[in-house]
């Protein structure tokens, strides 16, 4: 099944990053990729280098199974979790891509303060604040199942804790300070990750 995951990490890499900045510097001069915010050091760095981190870690679960260097974990390893492993991979990519194309010209990896992009509340944004990084979530438990070993669990792990601190101290605050009482209304309403849960108070201005 190590095969098969791999081959899921390149379409996702290829459709989600590769395919997705060639729309974007076609409409708009950019690839859309920001780096890493922070000073070194920082909270915001760290959330950009382990997101990096688990983007090695996920990628090194399947390579690790495919050379049988790391044995599976037996009680979750088999082919209901594998099963498992692909619906929620093609869910989740399907997912990601349709938010994605919601986004249109304002899709960004990461923050630059100099830029303003207008604020996408509508389609699945309307549902969920962040649901590319919620569609990410499935996606990479898809993989995980595919290969269930301690490797792909921290993998999993790391890219989860990777994507509160980035949504919590790096994206919510730039929107703020760039929309105000719109982003301000929009997050009262609206949940982080799911319908209804993590939304937001709103601040005086």
């Amino acid at each position: 099944m190590g095969e098969v995951a791999l081959g899921c990490y390149a379409v996702y890499g290829g459709l989600a990053l590769g395919l997705r900045s060639v729309i974007q510097v076609r409409r708009t001069g950019s690839t859309g990729f920001k780096g890493v915010s922070g000073s070194p050091g920082s909270l915001e760095w760290y959330a950009g280098i382990l997101f990096g981190v688990a983007v090695v870690i996920g990628v090194l679960a399947p390579v690790l199974d495919v050379t049988d260097t790391l044995e599976p974990i037996a009680a979750i390893d088999g082919p209901g979790a594998h099963a498992a492993g692909l619906v929620l991979f093609g869910l989740g990519l399907a997912a990601t891509l349709y938010a994605q194309l919601a986004m249109g010209e304002s899709w960004r990896v990461g923050v630059d303060e100099s830029e303003r992009t207008d604020l996408v509340t509508g389609g699945p944004f309307a549902v969920a604040r962040n649901p590319i990084f919620a569609a990410m979530i499935p996606t990479s438990l898809g993989l995980t199942f595919m290969v269930p070993n301690v490797i792909a669990f921290a993998g999993f792990a790391a890219l989860v804790l990777a994507l509160e601190i980035q949504v919590r101290l790096v994206e919510e605050p730039y929107l703020r300070r760039v929309h105000g009482q719109e982003y301000d209304s929009y997050a009262a309403r609206t949940g982080r990750f799911m319908p209804g849960v993590g939304r937001m108070q709103r601040e005086a201005r």
